[in-house]
């Protein structure tokens, strides 16, 4: 924990590749973030959490919506887009919303319950192959990171589902494995903001 309290970056196997992660309240380890990707600054890093508590700890808001589809989905392939938190660095996301989701893998949920929400994104170089075993990653990224957690290979497939909950309806924004019939169904029906 000392790594990412100081600002440093850890990867780390997820539910579908291996995430890089880093503080989502320390400016520097964001920037780091973005170097060692060779990401490009503006492109919005979400961010990861072991539990129900951490959507509110990284949201400027959760209403129903946002809070029953993590109910139901979560841990799981589903990101929900919810006003980001005041606290955090606008450096995060160029708008005023940020992705968060829980994945569903042991280790990673292990972390972040002990570190905490984590801004997180694949564990590889920008457009390079995203990286599904901690020898992937050390071969893109090693030497630039001080910690990779070696979880075995990370099962890879379809990126999770992205929905905005910020308006009166669920949109999608990525369809994933969780679909829009799935999220209406887990909503009720009609949506109520």
């Amino acid at each position: 924990m000392r790594i990412l309290e100081n600002g440093g970056l850890v990867a780390f196997p997820t539910d579908t590749v291996y995430g890089l992660g880093a503080s989502p309240t320390q400016e520097k380890a964001i920037k780091s973030l973005y170097a060692v990707k060779v990401r490009q600054p503006g492109k919005a890093v979400p961010i990861l959490v072991g539990n129900l508590q951490g959507l509110e700890q990284v949201a400027g808001e959760v209403n129903k919506m946002a809070a029953r589809l993590a109910a139901q989905f979560w841990p799981g392939a589903l990101t929900l887009v919810v006003p980001r938190h005041p606290g955090l660095p606008a450096l995060l996301a160029p708008d005023l919303t940020i992705g968060v989701r829980m994945p569903a893998h042991p280790l990673a949920l292990a972390l972040l319950t002990t570190a905490g929400p984590l801004a997180v994104t694949s564990a590889n170089l920008s457009g390079a192959p995203s990286a599904v075993t901690a020898a992937e990653v050390e071969a893109q990224l090693g030497g630039s990171i001080p910690l990779i957690l070696d979880g075995g290979e990370a099962p890879g497939g379809v990126a999770s589902t992205v929905v905005d909950c910020t308006g009166a309806e669920p949109v999608i924004l990525r369809q994933g494995p969780v679909s829009l019939e799935q999220i209406r169904a887990a909503l009720g029906g009609a949506q109520r903001p």
